[in-house]
């Protein structure tokens, strides 16, 4: 196959691009770099089978020569980065989707978009299943990535239903691993890098939200299978196994070494931020045959590595 890969420089679209490579197919990254790292696809550039563009899918996306997937990564997917981009965050979510949507129906490809556990909202069902319509205040600090991403589900019907393009959506949930930026605001690399540093473990709120680790690889396996799947329907790929925000600290002390415990911060708590947090994946294994592979504390023992040696580089550890 050729496909293109929409934020293709970002975590989880350079993991993707790999993956496709790796398989023998022919692999078109794009990326604007509002979020993405040029050094994630560094090492894939003028390899055989890969080709770069930079540009913004907000705007018309022109790509000669015939094409068989498209899959939508493109869109600041952490808290800090939608808060500080909220407006590029939500045309993404629309304008980008309807023109990568446009190119997959004049190529005839077949069309993946990157949803994400956030159109559940703060659930009120647990664990929560594709079924689930949501719980989203869709005008409070997190509406405009959550709002984007349901948005983007409902275009992408609409392309399968009026235009009979063939679309797949996935529902991504807490994803971790090497390529995670060190300033994404997020639980992962929050803790890792202040264990590191030998510093406590800040807890937002109590301490006490779940959320459910999954490993990047685990995560492009589920990607990959539903792609080349039948499957029409919103798919959740993520790890059920729930920790709380305490156990993970623990966790990730234990695991570096750091004696300095954890720090609690109710005031630093996002409005609007899950209390619970946890996939059901039964429609996962029943139509893709799939499940999560990597343990925590495997896909931990990948990922503090590449933490580390991203501080030394900037001299903030030894």
């Amino acid at each position: 196959m050729r496909v293109l890969i929409t934020g293709a420089a970002g975590f989880l679209g350079s993991h993707l691009c790999e993956r496709f490579l790796a398989e023998g197919h022919s692999v078109v990254g794009m990326d604007n770099f509002i979020t993405g790292n040029p050094e994630n696809i560094a090492h894939l550039v003028g390899r055989e089978g890969f080709q770069f563009i930079r540009h913004d899918v907000t705007n018309y996306i022109f790509l000669p020569g015939p094409l068989d997937a498209v899959l939508h990564f493109a869109s600041p997917a952490s808290p800090i980065d939608y808060l500080e981009l909220p407006i590029q965050t939500l045309k993404v979510g629309a304008l980008g989707t309807h023109n990568a949507l446009g190119l997959a129906k004049a190529k005839g490809a077949r069309f993946l978009i990157a949803s994400t556990s956030e159109v559940y909202g703060d659930p009120q069902v647990h664990p929560q299943p594709e079924t689930y319509w949501g719980h989203v205040n869709p005008i409070g600090p997190r509406g405009v990535y959550d709002e984007a991403k349901r948005f983007a589900e409902a275009m992408t019907m609409a392309y399968h239903t009026y235009h009979g393009v063939q679309t797949r959506i996935v529902r991504i949930f807490n994803t971790y691993g090497p390529r995670m930026r060190l300033a994404d605001g997020r639980v992962v690399p929050n803790f890792i890098q202040q264990s590191l540093r030998g510093e406590p473990l800040t807890l937002y709120g109590d301490g006490l939200q779940t959320r459910s680790f999954q490993f990047v690889g685990d995560l492009v396996e589920g990607v990959y299978r539903l792609l080349l799947s039948d499957e029409v329907e919103p798919v959740n790929i993520g790890n059920p196994h729930e920790f709380t925000m305490r156990e993970f600290a623990e966790i990730v002390n234990a695991m570096t070494g750091n004696p300095a415990g954890t720090v609690v911060k109710p005031e630093l708590r996002i409005k609007d931020d899950p209390q619970n947090r946890q996939p059901d994946i039964s429609k996962a294994k029943r139509v893709l045959n799939w499940e999560p592979q990597v343990t925590l504390q495997a896909g931990l023992e990948q990922t503090i590595p590449w933490f580390a040696e991203q501080l030394r580089q900037r001299g903030e550890i030894k």
